[in-house]
């Protein structure tokens, strides 16, 4: 029994061996009436137990008979703990984490007993010996890895290369940057029968990783892409199975997961003499459309003239040489033709246009002028390349820009002008996150079943295991995806808010540009300028160059056997 003169009334401190308790007592001193937690903590300090672990309970207890005027027969108050060590092991098993919880006037944690525990746990792959030496001299560790597996690689997807780089894609073509290429869509690529198309490359096998506890996680194996089942006008090559090529002359269009060549329906002009055109391909006209017609083409249409008020619908896109003349906003010889329009999944290009009405499922390009037009792109819409570039009255409507050398006119007539809208957009993302949602909910699960098998090994069989953590890498390589798609649309969600009106040398009083909720009114005549969201709304600036985006962009040599009609 140990006895520590100090001041205040007289403790006894007894450690009893056996049961690594400390008992003290106190014998009632007038002289000190009262004592507190302080004062008890310092007289264990002076007495060599600052180290044990304390019992708050039995302190209080004992303070509150004290100071009670009564003496304190021996109440256990502290107690030695010995070091403690936990391990977690990461839900892929592919990290082991170590937890130590310092002594208390016990034993501190060894390594020996740490070892014996690794043991017991089943982990045999990656120990991290140097952070199992630190963390035992440190006598403590906060989820500190101790083990690493090896991490499997997933294999190479297989991919398709395209061997005509010219082809035009059925896809909105949008840069990261936002932009779209701004270039002639030229003419009509023509390939004969056995040009190359596109070349098959197979996947590539992917390296097995190991958990922790030596299992094997299987890598994910590279997904094999095919060429799309019927894909018209092409065929696998006789001496090569993994080439597609040409079945027959005609134009390549680049689809999801393929190539088809569309055959051409090529005419001198459309007018009451050929008739109305529905083709299922692409169709090229040597000269004008004439007023009233309907030309509709599953691919592209090109027009070497001009186009009078009539209907051109096209799966592609749409090129005319000349320009474009609609029926907005009159009658020619008691004929009404503002009912005709022109539709296009791809990019349209012309000329000019007038009295119009376009649109396109990405971008749409006018040289000269776009007069009371209605022009609605998913992407830009731009005027004015080698001539004048005026937009001139009319709706214009584009979810990133909408650019032109000179927009309205002295006569301040109303030109009105939309951007950054794109519906379609949220819904995407919407549902993008409710897929992402379900395949983590569908993980969860797994994940709590391998915590299960990891916490009660004899209740699960290895095969089990093994099958759940497969699952659950294909799972987490689908999230990834569906996480990288949702970005993208992020993206481009975002770049319609930074979407803009641009004049390159002046724009008019009476434009007006809308942008959702916002509207702007210019209330005088401008130089070169700028209109996009601002702090307070729509605002106007000096013009902010952005050329570099929309620079051309020279098109690759065709392959050898490609030919222009």
């Amino acid at each position: 029994m140990d006895k520590q003169p100090t001041e205040g009334p007289e403790l006894e401190a007894s450690f009893d061996e056996l049961t690594r308790t400390l008992s003290v007592s106190i014998a009632y001193d007038p002289h000190f009436p009262r004592i507190d937690a302080l004062w008890l903590r310092r007289r264990l300090e002076a007495a060599g137990y600052a180290e044990l672990q304390i019992r708050p309970d039995p302190i209080r207890r004992l303070i509150a008979q004290y100071n009670a005027a009564e003496s304190v027969a021996a109440v256990e108050i502290a107690q030695c703990v010995d070091a403690s060590m936990q391990i977690g092991v990461s839900l892929d098993g592919l990290v082991a984490r170590l937890s130590i919880v310092p002594p208390k006037g016990g034993r501190p944690a060894s390594k020996t007993e740490l070892l014996a525990l690794i043991e017991s746990r089943g982990i045999v792959e990656g120990l991290l010996l140097e952070e199992i030496n630190h963390a035992i001299a440190a006598g403590q560790a906060d989820e500190l890895a101790i083990a690493r597996g090896r991490e499997p690689e997933p294999g190479k997807d297989g991919w398709l290369e395209y061997l005509l780089p010219e082809t035009r894609e059925r896809v909105p073509s949008v840069r990261p940057c936002g932009r779209t290429d701004y270039r002639d869509l030229g003419e009509i690529l023509v390939v004969h029968a056995g040009d190359a198309l596109m070349r098959r490359h197979p996947p590539q096998p992917g390296v097995d990783g190991v958990s922790v506890y030596g299992r094997p996680i299987m890598a994910r194996r590279g997904r094999d892409l095919r060429f799309a089942p019927g894909l018209r006008g092409t065929a696998t090559s006789p001496e090569d199975p993994e080439l597609l090529v040409a079945a027959c002359d005609g134009q390549p269009v680049r689809v999801r997961n393929g190539a088809m060549v569309e055959p051409i329906f090529t005419v001198d002009a459309v007018n009451l003499a050929t008739g109305n055109i529905d083709f299922d391909g692409s169709v090229r006209i040597r000269n004008d459309v004439q007023a009233g017609m309907t030309v509709r083409a599953s691919g592209d249409i090109e027009v070497g003239g001009v186009v009078e008020p009539a209907t051109l619908e096209a799966g592609g896109s749409i090129v005319v040489k000349g320009g474009v003349l609609g029926g907005l906003g009159g009658k020619t010889a008691g004929k009404d033709y503002s009912a005709h329009a022109i539709r296009c999944e791809g990019s349209f290009c012309a000329t000019y246009a007038q009295q119009t009405r376009i649109s396109a499922g990405d971008s749409i390009f006018i040289d000269d002028v776009a007069m009371q037009c209605q022009l609605e792109a998913r992407n830009h819409i731009r005027v004015g390349k080698r001539l004048r570039g005026q937009i001139v009255g009319g709706h214009c409507r584009a979810s990133l820009s909408i650019h032109a050398r000179t927009i309205g006119a002295n006569s301040r007539i109303r030109t009105e002008l939309e951007i950054g809208m794109d519906t379609g957009l949220e819904y995407a993302i919407q549902e993008k996150a409710e897929a992402r949602d379900a395949l983590e909910n569908r993980l969860l699960e797994i994940g709590k079943m391998l915590t299960f098998a990891d916490r009660h090994p004899e209740r699960v069989t290895p095969e089990m295991v093994g099958r759940a953590e497969q699952t659950a890498s294909a799972l987490s390589g689908e999230i990834e995806t569906l996480r990288g798609e949702e970005e993208d649309l992020q993206h481009r969600l975002a770049l319609t808010r930074e979407a803009r009106v641009n004049a390159e040398r002046e724009m008019f009083e009476g434009s007006i540009v809308r942008m959702g909720e916002q509207l702007f009114k210019l209330s005088q005549d401008r130089g070169p300028t700028t209109v996009r969201l601002a702090t307070q709304g729509l605002g106007v600036f000096p013009l902010e160059d952005d050329s570099r985006f929309d620079e051309p962009q020279r098109p690759a040599a065709a392959g050898p056997n490609a030919s222009r009609r």
